[in-house]
């Protein structure tokens, strides 16, 4: 039996013929395939996390809408937000649960580092503001599933569907089989990118030094001074233009190397 978070006094759905079992297992596996398929960093995150949704929403039974949203780390579950879906209304539902509301499946999931399922959000005593007025967007069921790597909760995968009690156990089942290596894919994702920006930031760092010796060494065949007087003079025009050192740097060497270049004339 599936360990998840369902909707109190809810009935439980009839069993699916084994034909139903077999096709829904059939789609698992194709959704299963398509994730194990995607290269981390060959289209970006938000490629990655489009395809995710995708995906998921041809893994999971029922599934009309999906969504996958994301946790900034340094902020906690108070920065989730959702970066991929498979229909506009995915993004509105998850815009009032996230930044209106404070409440909805798919922060108690992440909370419980469970799967919820709510089979008619309206009277979903959980979510008593956000369940009414998803009703009235006309979505009833609720499928959320934690992203889970090691000890760390790296966001959700957001199911939806018109119908009242569209995620049984087992649609839980199947989903919870597909969130684990999706959180897995998005998670090595997320750490490439990091990784990418990092090299960015460095190589940045690393071109605006040069540029600023370069600017020190001409001020210095100039005024004949130390690479300290050099230094504090770029500083003091920096501070008086109220520009970037590095700016005011390249901008001094571009004109050293168009002075040059028109000498040679």
């Amino acid at each position: 039996m599936a360990d998840f978070d369902a909707q109190p006094g809810r009935k439980v759905p009839p069993e699916l013929s084994p034909t139903q079992r077999e096709a829904d297992e059939a789609e698992l596996y194709a959704g299963l395939r398509g994730v194990a398929g995607i290269v981390a960093g060959a289209g970006g995150v938000i490629d990655l996390l489009r395809d995710v949704a995708e995906f998921a929403s041809q893994a999971i039974p029922g599934a009309e809408g999906v969504g996958v949203a994301l946790i900034d780390p340094q902020h906690g579950i108070s920065s989730v937000r959702t970066w991929a879906a498979t229909a506009a209304l995915v993004y509105e539902i998850d815009t009032v649960q996230y930044d209106e509301l404070k409440e909805g499946p798919c922060i108690t999931c992440m909370q419980s580092r469970r799967p919820t399922v709510s089979g008619s959000l309206g009277s979903d005593d959980r979510w008593p503001h956000f369940g009414g007025r998803v009703a009235r967007m006309r979505m009833h069921s609720a499928l959320a599933l934690p992203l889970v790597v090691g000890e760390q909760v790296i966001g959700s995968i957001n199911a939806y569907a018109k119908s009242r009690d569209a995620f049984a156990e087992h649609a839980v089942r199947l989903g919870s089989q597909f969130a684990r290596p999706a959180a897995v894919s998005v998670y090595n994702a997320q750490l490439l990118a990091s990784a990418h920006e990092r090299t960015l930031r460095l190589q940045r760092a690393l071109d605006s030094r040069s540029v600023i010796d370069q600017a020190i060494g001409i001020i210095r065949s100039r005024s004949g001074g130390s690479a300290d007087e050099a230094f504090e003079r770029l500083t003091r025009i920096s501070q008086t233009e109220n520009v970037k050192l590095y700016a005011v740097a390249e901008r001094l060497v571009d004109e050293a190397v168009r002075r040059a270049r028109a000498w040679r004339r």
